[in-house]
């Protein structure tokens, strides 16, 4: 059984899927992502009920993980502080209105703007309503959203000190992500991935 040993607490769309890719690379394989929930198609209703209050028993549920980052995960990071105490976090964190104008092109476009969907894709889509409806409520203005992403980054900064937190950009490379979890340094070149054209492709927007 895998034992969560990273979790990141940034919110979607700071570069968290290219931080998947490289904890995987460093040995924290596999690493929980929003993917894993159209991977495991199960996962969506779990975190629905975890959302309006159901928590799953989170060891048993994360057994076969040694991270998670990204959507659900970050919005129960508190939870997950307690749940595996030795875990160290990292916030993945960019510039604002870069962040915002990523999110309204990808996820608010795909989640909120998008028609009800039915089946499997129907049971993600609404677990993706609810999460994003717990994050920033009813409103999806600019102003506001920017507002809860820099509370939620200033909560976490405050509540986890600097020996259990890293905030970082994915913009600084591998350096200060391995210094952090004393990890050799890879000689390949930081993963970059899911761009705003890379998401939108994906989801056929």
């Amino acid at each position: 059984m895998a034992q969560v040993e990273v979790i990141g607490a940034g919110f979607g769309r700071t570069g968290t899927l290219s931080l998947r890719s490289a904890l995987e690379r460093l040995g924290y394989a596999p690493c929980y992502h929003m993917l894993e929930v159209f991977q495991r198609p199960q996962h969506a209703e779990i975190w629905r009920q975890a959302l309006l209050g159901e928590l799953p028993e989170w060891h048993g549920f994360l057994a076969d993980y040694r991270a998670g980052v990204d959507w659900p995960v970050c919005h129960f990071w508190r939870e997950l502080a307690k749940q595996f105490p030795n875990a160290k976090f990292i916030l993945t964190r960019r510039d604002s209105e870069a962040w915002y104008a990523s999110i309204s092109q990808t996820i608010f476009e795909g989640i909120l703007h998008s028609a009800p969907a039915e089946g499997v894709r129907g049971a993600q889509q609404a677990m993706a309503r609810v999460l994003l409806e717990k994050v920033f409520g009813t409103r999806f203005d600019k102003d506001h959203v920017i507002a809860v992403y820099e509370a939620h980054n200033r909560a976490v900064a405050a509540a986890l000190g600097p020996d259990r937190l890293l905030s970082y950009d994915v913009g600084e490379g591998w350096e200060p992500l391995c210094r952090f979890l004393h990890c050799a340094v890879p000689e390949e070149a930081f993963p970059r991935t899911n761009s705003t054209a890379e998401f939108r492709a994906r989801i056929g927007l």
